[in-house]
């Protein structure tokens, strides 16, 4: 059974949600992307045939849903978050699941903590010199984002800021969204989740700045990442390049890639098809004792 637990850290209260079956011998993590939380994986929880077999953790990230934090977040900083977690729960080494900035935390992780990384699975992983359009140019100016932040945590430090966030329900939103999809195939997925203001009222501005910061911070050099490695590409992304992260993720020493026809949601677009993939993938590369 699924219990929420929290560990204090430095300044702030680490939320996570963990389901530890007794006979659990493998441990899978699941890191959310920008402006998001743990209910991100939510569908995939509920149905994954991973669920009485492996003990399954969903984190909010510093910053993020019930890990509510003001200060600097940083793609470094949750990687030590997750190490501290993982180190309390005895739970290293995991496979750590991540979509979009969440597969860059995971890549950061496998590359600062090898030892505790048994394998990754990245879920249309963001490469930033491969974003094009808005987030390319964002990448090339990420500097600027610094001005806003600063003044945002003075305001802060002023008493001007927002008191209270409402919980986000993902799950709840992708369920909604399919259906508006399937009611509007005039529009796209993009339409409905490219929108700032969607996301304003359920997290400090100055994070979601220093997310969209974090998510052109350069990668780890994926030659040094031993672990096996699954990719899951959205075959029809529209921030990158599906052949260039091809090309990138190709440098990784054990690397599966599976190809989903969705754009940057594959866990909204498509969550049967890819939790299919996970499960499948998992269980192969990491079967049970008994299986062996």
């Amino acid at each position: 059974m699924e219990t929420k637990k929290t560990l204090p850290l430095d300044g702030f209260t680490f939320s996570y949600w963990l389901d530890r079956p007794p006979q659990a011998r493998h441990t899978l993590v699941m890191l959310h992307g920008l402006a998001s939380n743990h209910t991100r994986w939510s569908e995939f929880v509920a149905h994954s045939r991973l669920r009485d077999r492996w003990a399954l953790l969903r984190p909010d990230l510093r910053g993020h849903g019930e890990s509510m934090y003001r200060g600097r977040i940083s793609r470094p900083r949750w990687v030590a978050d997750l190490h501290r977690l993982l180190a309390a729960e005895e739970l290293a080494p995991a496979v750590v699941a991540g979509h979009s900035l969440g597969a860059e935390i995971a890549l950061d992780w496998a590359a600062r903590h090898p030892a505790d990384c048994a394998g990754l699975i990245l879920v249309d992983p963001v490469v930033p010199q491969n974003l094009r359009g808005v987030l390319g140019l964002l990448r090339r100016l990420r500097w600027l984002l610094w001005l806003p932040i600063l003044l945002l945590w003075l305001a802060n430090a002023l008493g001007l800021r927002k008191r209270h966030f409402p919980p986000r329900d993902l799950w709840a939103l992708d369920r909604r969204t399919r259906a508006t999809l399937a009611a509007h195939p005039e529009l796209s997925i993009a339409d409905l989740y490219t929108r700032p203001q969607a996301d304003f009222p359920y997290s400090p501005l100055a994070n979601y700045l220093q997310d969209h910061f974090e998510v052109s911070r350069p990668l780890p050099d994926p030659a040094v990442i031993p672990c096996p490695v699954l990719v899951i590409v959205a075959g029809g992304s529209s921030f990158e390049s599906k052949q260039r992260n091809r090309r990138f993720f190709s440098r990784l020493a054990d690397v599966t890639f599976a190809e989903v026809d969705c754009n940057h949601w594959p866990l909204t677009e498509k969550p049967d098809e890819v939790r299919a993939i996970i499960d499948s993938w998992c269980l192969t590369r990491f079967p049970d004792e008994a299986e062996t």
